[in-house]
């Protein structure tokens, strides 16, 4: 599996306006692509931050959507985004426990590492990381991406309520720090988010 980033930052009071159109005509766009297998759309209404996620089933499938979702983009995220970024990864770990709620949280944690140590980062996640998470209360699921090439990645992980994520941040805390100690990465982001729509196909 393989998905494509969108972050955009912007004026707070206009992140409904740009979630309306991604959830809308952004959704339609995407659905329309061979490859397809869904999408998360996640928002800091305090800030003004907007993280869009598509799932594709290849990176053939990814690439071959970009043009016209690059052409679209804009209008789409417009009048909200001042800044925008797109990045793409390969999915190296996915846990599902439960499927994700509108209104849940999200946490997500930017990495780097050397990309001679991608494997040991994703079996560090499947083995340590993910145990560790499980024994949250609200977990719904954990997702670890890769760019092996710039040895850039971040994990994603979803909880059911604000209420869940709030109360799993020492606990995530002290599996980040084991994490990163074991894999090598250097952690360069801690976001949250709430969940707006996440409707990914996995597996």
């Amino acid at each position: 599996m393989f998905v494509r980033s969108i972050y955009a930052t912007g004026d707070p009071a206009r992140a409904d306006t740009a979630i309306r159109a991604l959830n809308t005509q952004g959704r339609d766009l995407l659905e329309e692509r061979p490859g397809y297998r869904g999408a998360g759309v996640f928002v800091d209404r305090e800030l003004g931050k907007l993280l869009a996620v598509s799932w594709w089933e290849s990176e053939e499938a990814r690439r071959n959507s970009d043009q016209v979702m690059r052409e679209r983009r804009g209008a789409l995220l417009g009048p909200f985004a001042g800044t925008l970024a797109v990045d793409n990864y390969e999915v190296a770990g996915f846990h599902e426990v439960r499927l994700p709620r509108v209104g849940g949280g999200l946490r997500i944690t930017r990495l780097e590492f050397d990309p001679a140590d991608t494997d040991l980062l994703a079996d560090t996640f499947r083995t340590s990381v993910v145990p560790r998470l499980e024994t949250m209360a609200g977990l719904a699921r954990a997702a670890l991406f890769v760019d092996r090439q710039r040895g850039r990645g971040m994990t994603g992980v979803l909880f059911t309520d604000r209420e869940s994520l709030a109360a799993s941040r020492a606990g995530q805390a002290a599996a980040r720090h084991e994490g990163a100690a074991k894999s090598h990465v250097t952690v360069t982001g801690l976001e949250e988010f709430e969940v707006v729509h996440a409707d990914a196909r996995v597996g």
